[in-house]
């Protein structure tokens, strides 16, 4: 297993902090999938609009593994 170093630790929680400053809308969004956990098959679409206008757009059908690993992402949560 690679050693995690602690200083990119702290880097990240802080630029996830700016990030929840920034954008408050995502950990509700998340924190209501909690409540109603996708099942498997659900499909979860993203899509990034540039501001030239240049669309990208990909979906996932969910599989066990990803509900697992949203839960663990989750539950990390302090």
């Amino acid at each position: 297993m690679p050693k995690i170093n602690p200083m990119a630790i702290m880097e990240l929680q802080q630029k996830f902090n700016t990030f929840k400053e920034e954008h408050p809308r995502v950990l509700p969004f998340f924190n209501a999938l909690k409540d109603n956990t996708p099942e498997v098959g659900s499909v979860f679409d993203m899509k990034v609009t540039n501001p030239d206008g240049t669309v990208m757009q990909c979906n996932i059908k969910l599989t066990e593994n990803d509900l697992e690993m949203f839960r663990t992402l989750m539950n990390m949560k302090g």
